[in-house]
């Protein structure tokens, strides 16, 4: 078996998968740029919105960070995977950008 891999066949976003008498290119974990196989421990890079911990790119929870990230009022976080989301608070709806008494 040859391996293809060697010359490096896959785009960035993707790692090569050497198979018999072939190859394959699959796509690399959400949390990485770039990578060099299967799963968040292989990224090169983390994506925006996670952090390298213990070998593997994790989520960054914003809602938990010093700095409020949502600032308007009766607005609540929530955490998404790579990035969040500002939700209003139980009881309120979005009006034209404000959370509202419903």
């Amino acid at each position: 078996d040859l391996d293809e891999c060697t010359g490096s066949p896959c785009k960035d976003h993707q790692y090569c998968l050497n198979t018999d008498g072939s190859f394959s290119c699959k796509a690399c974990d959400a949390s990485c740029v770039g990578c060099t196989g299967e799963g968040s421990e292989k990224c090169k890079t983390c994506a925006s919105g996670y952090v390298k911990e213990e070998e593997k790119c994790t989520d960054i929870d914003e809602c938990n960070l010093p700095e409020k990230v949502c600032m308007k009022e009766n607005q609540d976080c929530v955490n998404t995977s790579g990035s969040y989301k500002c939700v209003c608070s139980e009881g309120f709806e979005d009006k034209d950008g404000t959370c509202v008494q419903t």
